[in-house]
């Protein structure tokens, strides 16, 4: 049986997906967005919200509060992979939990009346057949394009952007994501549909440049960690006006897994502890005008 977060970890309600939306009537209609938050922790996520330190993401987030949700993956490539194939995060408590995408697949137990049914192997071929340009701006190593492996996340795209000013490394990386899509949502026909992928690297480590004072020398903490959301915060209503400049867009914002300060001794991802299988979850529909 699952259970939620203990307090300490910033537990909060189990549930499954509230008044999950009819994906048939969405796409087709929308634009789509997922911005994939790396390494975001649902305690981090919770803990800002709450203390109102996440104001523009506050504005969009049903009721005002981070969903909590199970990974399918414990780092960025396997996580991703799920997602690209419909398998987003895992609402707690008792399934089957019904998806909003997925791959025809039969006996799923996961795919239900109001999920939206492709017949090929990802989301974005899918999508492409059902007329949407499919662009994914990145960040980690993983979309980075510089090798085989960093090139099988993009290379699902029809368009895609990845440069050392949008990466871990780089201090402004989540504004000049942004940059880069407005200049996608910009470069389209307005009739043209669109299904955007964001893969936000600022909370990745490195991120102890994100909070005011802080050196290389003191490294990265769950303190830093928190400031880099606050950063992306800023900064996330002009990729919301954007995306939402031409028609109502369908918007996922996700962590794709979270991340260990010395918790139980450990640091880091790509393991099996509750605090990188758990991650902040929400979805909801931007609409022209509103932001």
């Amino acid at each position: 049986m699952t259970t939620p977060l203990p307090p300490e970890y910033g537990g909060g309600e189990a549930g499954a997906d509230p008044q999950a939306p009819d994906m048939n009537a969405v796409v087709g209609q929308h634009d789509l967005l997922v911005v994939t938050l790396d390494t975001l922790r649902y305690d981090v996520a919770v803990e800002l919200a709450g203390a109102g330190r996440l104001p523009n993401l506050a504005r969009v987030l049903p009721g005002g509060r981070w969903e909590q949700r199970h990974t399918p993956g414990s780092f960025t490539f396997a996580a991703h992979t799920a997602f690209l194939a419909g398998f987003l995060p895992t609402p707690l408590g008792p399934g089957p939990h019904p998806r909003l995408f997925a791959a025809r697949f039969g006996g799923s137990e996961s795919t239900a009346a109001n999920t939206w049914v492709f017949e090929e192997a990802d989301l974005p071929a899918g999508l492409a057949r059902a007329g949407y340009h499919t662009a994914c701006i990145g960040g980690v190593g993983f979309f980075n394009k510089q090798g085989a492996l960093g090139s099988v996340l993009p290379g699902m795209f029809a368009e895609s952007h990845w440069d050392p000013e949008l990466g871990v490394a780089s201090p402004i990386s989540f504004e000049a994501q942004v940059a880069r899509a407005e200049r996608v949502v910009g470069a389209l026909d307005a009739d043209q549909r669109l299904f955007l992928l964001v893969n936000v690297s600022a909370l990745h480590q490195p991120n102890w440049f994100h909070m005011p004072g802080a050196s290389s020398a003191d490294g990265d903490s769950r303190e830093t960690h928190a400031a880099a959301l606050e950063y992306v915060d800023r900064h996330i209503g002009r990729l919301f006006r954007a995306m939402s400049s031409r028609r109502p867009c369908f918007t996922i914002v996700t962590s794709d897994h979270g991340t260990a300060y010395g918790e139980d001794g450990y640091t880091g991802h790509r393991i099996g502890h509750e605090v990188v299988w758990t991650v902040p979850y929400a979805h909801f529909t931007l609409n022209p005008g509103e932001w």
